[in-house]
């Protein structure tokens, strides 16, 4: 079952990052706007999560400045999390089918 808020060391944690990054772009990125818990932490809901696996794929992967970055999720934010979503599908695709190479050399 899917939270409904999770720390920034767990969003960190999610994208292998430091906590630094995430506020960081927290603060350069004006979609992510997270809630904040009676002791003033921050909360990140699934869709910051989302953002935020946008945000990682046009800066650390597409190595896009963040102006580009920016200008991106102004402009292609469903496109780009569609690209991301197919991505990981063959990602996990990719995984399964060496684990089945692995296993027939296995047994040969």
């Amino acid at each position: 079952m899917e939270k409904l808020y999770y720390s920034i060391g767990e969003v960190a944690e999610i994208f292998n990052v430091a906590p630094t990054l995430i506020r960081f772009w927290e603060k350069e990125f004006e979609q992510i706007k997270p809630h904040r818990s009676s002791r003033g932490n921050r909360q990140f809901t699934a869709e910051d999560i989302e953002t935020f696996r946008v945000i990682y794929h046009l800066v650390k992967i597409k190595r896009l400045t963040l102006e580009g970055a920016k200008q991106e999720l102004k402009t292609n934010m469903s496109q780009i999390a569609k690209e991301i979503t197919l991505l990981n599908k063959l990602t996990r695709i990719k995984g399964e089918l060496l684990q089945i190479k692995k296993e027939l050399n296995e047994n040969s």
